[in-house]
């Protein structure tokens, strides 16, 4: 039987995948700092958080909820830049496009915590160049977390700034890790001239699950309890609903003193 043509699947497919395979070995090193910063939070009882606009949520939550993941691990969602399914109209994308570069906006999100001394934030953007990322990198680091960025090197290094500092996730964050895409994200120049095949959620996704298995494989070598999220896909389980239960209040205790303070500006 003949295989069916899929000429331009393919070409996607074994681009995605070489870009895949070199996620590893070009930042050993950043990888394992980002893993030593997330070991140490949460290790100390503290959390690492992750924000990020538009798409980049969903990087977030891949971390959490998410099967695979455990306590220590925060998402700050906001959903004015990130819930823009309907495009137009209310909730559209013109709105959170335009929060993204709206200054100060940053600081009103971080005042709802309070951060603990061993806190990391995790800030994820493609580009690393809208106002709301670099504040809120900056935000977090004058409270005292350290931040790690999620980019593509190849877009932010050639992207303009749009921050008036004049300054990109580059140079706010105290480590970068690279998602692999290209300059514009999209892989493939279809027969028209136009792209498509955005590569940032496969790089993004592997990068952070390298992360997490890192994370978590450290702290149970140094005989600290963690606590999975178990699978919920068991119906009827007595043991799955009882690891559930015991997840959700371990996650609240975690999270209780995040919020013991409201409105409190940057230092």
């Amino acid at each position: 039987m003949a295989l069916t043509a899929l000429v331009t699947a393919e070409r996607f497919y074994q681009e995605a995948l070489q870009r895949l395979q070199c996620l590893l070995h070009s930042q050993r090193e950043a990888l394992a700092h980002a893993a030593q910063l997330c070991t140490e939070a949460i290790a100390n009882e503290g959390l690492v958080h992750l924000f990020g606009c538009g798409h980049s949520r969903m990087l977030c939550e891949e971390m959490t909820p998410r099967q695979g993941c455990f306590v220590g691990w925060h998402t700050i969602v906001e959903l004015a830049l990130t819930f823009h399914n309907a495009i137009v109209g209310p909730n559209g994308l013109r709105q959170s496009l335009h929060l993204e570069k709206t200054p100060g906006y940053a600081e009103q999100i971080l005042r709802n915590f309070a951060f603990g001394p061993k806190d990391v934030l995790i800030v994820i953007s493609t580009s690393g160049i809208r106002e709301v990322i670099i504040e809120m990198a900056e935000g977090a680091r004058q409270r005292g977390l350290a931040v790690i960025g999620v980019v593509s090197k190849a877009h932010c290094e050639q992207a303009k700034p749009a921050h008036s500092s004049g300054k990109k996730l580059l140079d706010v964050a105290d480590v970068i890790l690279d998602n692999g895409a290209p300059v514009g994200d999209s892989l493939l120049t279809l027969s028209t001239g136009q792209t498509t095949g955005p590569f940032s959620t496969l790089g993004g996704a592997m990068v952070m699950n390298m992360l997490r298995c890192e994370v978590a494989q450290r702290l149970i070598d140094r005989g600290i309890e963690v606590v999975f999220l178990p699978s919920h896909q068991f119906v009827g389980s007595r043991t799955v609903e009882e690891q559930l239960e015991y997840f959700y209040a371990q996650y609240a205790r975690r999270m209780g003193p995040l919020y013991a303070r409201q409105g409190a500006s940057s230092p």
